[in-house]
This record gives structure tokens, C-alpha cells and sequence, in this order.
């Protein structure tokens, strides 16, 4: 009697689903921990003294231009960058936005080819993804978990200038400092976000590649700085009355809760306890809703708003001023 084969058994089986997680991973990190470079920005501390911070930086174009993060490169305009194959190469910045936590470098020699961006509102919770960059100096490594949330905020602080980045992507995978910068990837080896924070008990987050963030890096290209509007206002989420969002299907808008003296929005005639509805057509049901309209293009032109006070709607032409840049 011939003998037979056992089959796979449960323990095969069981190991068949970390195979492929597994081909998943080491294909995104040999495709990516070339493209990620490890970065050293001089700082001047006080009293004149230097040190240096690490960080990582992703190559997105051709002729070697970089994206990492504002707090990476804080004021410096060089440094310099190493690549997985040992290569070195000094940088220069080429524009830094505080209020999105993203910068453009570009490399002064050499680069690999650049990575495919993205685009992170295709994301969705519990998936995969892994994170490339040089923690705490270390360079080329790989983590690998989930999307834990969608849609996470973080502050972001420039001078006297306070602004929320939205939609920030929260993993698990494990990051911890000088991954910052670094390249957050799909199972596909697309990059959907730069890896930005720690959050502590095993959480990172990430600012996300979306029409928002390109925006920025086209700016930043182009002109090196960006240029955002402003109406210099205060606002917290409120609910809509019943009747009213039953009429419009909008549940909560922004109460107004402060309005500079002088600025657009009081000179548009806007006051504290507006209830903010819309502007340019669009629900204002948070904060970040009104920070993505205050871009370049809403400087000068006049913003159509919506708001309620007291039991009427009232319509208000507000014209968004340009931030001054040392803000």
C-alpha cells in the first residue's frame, strides 16, 4: 500500500494568511527604504550653541525634491541626507508650513527614484499599512500594522498662530521620534501620509496625502511659503436647531465664540453668538471645515456666509484677509 502525504493541517493553515502579510510587508519595504532618506538638521540652541535632529524625508520626484515635516527642519535652511545605500547627499530647504507640519527639501546631489503618492481618502479602518523611516537615528526601519482612526486633529502652532491639521490618519504601527517625516504606505507601496507624531501608548499619526496637502506642496514648490487667508474668528461646534436641520439636513454649524476687533469677519459685520451655517455654500459644522477654504485663493475675494442669530438667517459678504507671514 502506497504511502500518502498528510495534508496541510490546521497549523499549515494557520501560517498561510502570516505568508502573505508577510509578502506584503517585505515588498513595501523593499520598495520604499531607498526612497527614505535619513535626515540631520543642524539647530542653534540658546546661547549659540548646535545640535542636531534626526528625522526622515521622502524623494516624490524625479529631479530629487523631498517631503518631511515643518517640525523636522524647523528654521534651518541645509542639512543633510543619507539614503539606505549608504549615500550622502546636503539638502536645501525649499519652503516649510508650520500649520500643515510639511516641508519640501531638495536634495544637491543624486537621488533614487521617487515613490508613488497616493491618496489617503481611499483609507479605511483596520487597513493595512506600514511605516518607513529612521527612528531614534536608526535607518531603513519598517513597522507594520493598521489604520486605527480616520479623521484624528492636531494642533499645529506658528508664532501667535493657532491651526488645526484634520483628517490626520492614527496607526498602530510603532513609530517613535526620527520617524518623523518618513513615508506611511498601502499594501501597494502607495505613500497616503508623512508620519508626523508619537501619541503615545502604541498610536502615531500622520498627515494624510490628500487634495488638501497637495495643494500645500504645489505651493511650496512654487513659491516656497504658503499664503492663507484669514477672518479672524473663533468658533466651537453647536447643534442646529430641530427645525432647522430638519430643513437644511445640517446637524451642527460653528458658534461663533470670538471676533477680533478690526479684522474681516467684524468688519463683515459678524458678532459673537452667530451661529455659522455655511460659507461659499458649504456646511461649516467644525472649525477645520472654515480652515480649508482659508487658503491663497480666498485672499481678497469675497466669501458669501450664512449665519444664524437669534431665530433669523442672515446673510453676510465677508472678504478673508492675507495672515501676515510673521504670524
Amino acid at each position: 500500500m502506497a504511502d500518502t502525504l498528510p495534508g496541510p493541517g490546521p497549523v499549515a493553515e494557520a501560517e498561510a494568511p502570516l505568508d502573505a502579510y508577510s509578502r506584503v510587508v517585505t515588498s513595501v519595504a523593499a520598495a520604499l527604504t531607498p526612497r527614505v532618506a535619513a535626515l540631520q538638521v543642524p539647530r542653534r540652541g540658546r546661547g549659540g550653541w548646535f545640535s542636531t535632529a534626526l528625522g526622515s524625508a521622502v524623494v516624490f520626484t524625479e529631479d530629487g525634491f523631498l517631503l518631511t515635516n515643518a517640525h523636522v527642519v524647523g528654521h534651518a535652511d541645509a542639512g543633510t541626507l543619507a539614503f539606505a545605500d549608504g549615500t550622502t547627499s546636503p539638502f536645501h530647504t525649499i519652503g516649510a508650513d508650520p500649520l500643515s507640519d510639511l516641508a519640501v527639501l531638495r536634495a544637491d546631489g543624486p537621488t533614487p527614484s521617487p515613490v508613488t503618492l497616493g491618496e489617503a481618502t481611499g483609507l479605511r479602518v483596520g487597513q493595512l499599512v506600514v511605516a518607513v523611516g529612521n527612528p531614534l537615528g536608526l535607518a531603513g526601519s519598517v513597522t507594520a500594522g493598521v489604520v486605527s482612526a480616520l479623521g484624528r486633529s492636531i494642533p499645529a502652532r506658528s508664532g501667535s498662530a493657532v491651526r488645526v491639521i484634520d483628517n490626520v490618519i492614527q496607526t498602530d504601527a510603532a513609530l517613535n521620534p526620527g520617524n518623523s517625516g518618513g513615508a506611511l504606505a498601502t499594501a501597494d507601496g502607495q505613500v497616503v501620509g508623512i508620519t508626523t507624531a508619537v501619541a503615545g501608548n502604541g498610536l502615531g499619526l500622520a498627515v494624510p496625502i490628500d487634495a488638501t496637502s497637495r495643494r500645500i506642496v504645489a505651493a511650496l514648490l512654487a513659491d516656497g511659503r504658503i499664503r492663507r487667508a484669514y477672518l479672524g474668528l473663533a468658533g466651537v461646534p453647536a447643534p442646529l436647531p430641530p427645525a432647522l436641520r430638519h430643513r437644511t439636513g445640517q446637524r451642527t454649524g460653528l458658534r461663533i465664540v470670538e471676533v477680533v476687533p478690526g479684522a474681516p469677519a467684524d468688519r463683515a459685520g459678524l458678532h459673537e453668538g452667530d451661529l455659522l451655517l455655511t460659507a461659499a455654500g458649504e456646511p461649516m459644522g467644525s472649525a477645520q471645515a472654515l480652515q480649508r477654504l482659508m487658503l491663497a485663493d480666498a485672499i481678497g475675494r469675497p466669501l458669501p456666509l450664512t449665519v444664524l442669530r437669534g431665530e433669523a438667517l442672515v446673510d453676510v459678504l465677508a472678504v478673508p484677509a492675507e495672515l501676515p507671514a510673521d504670524d
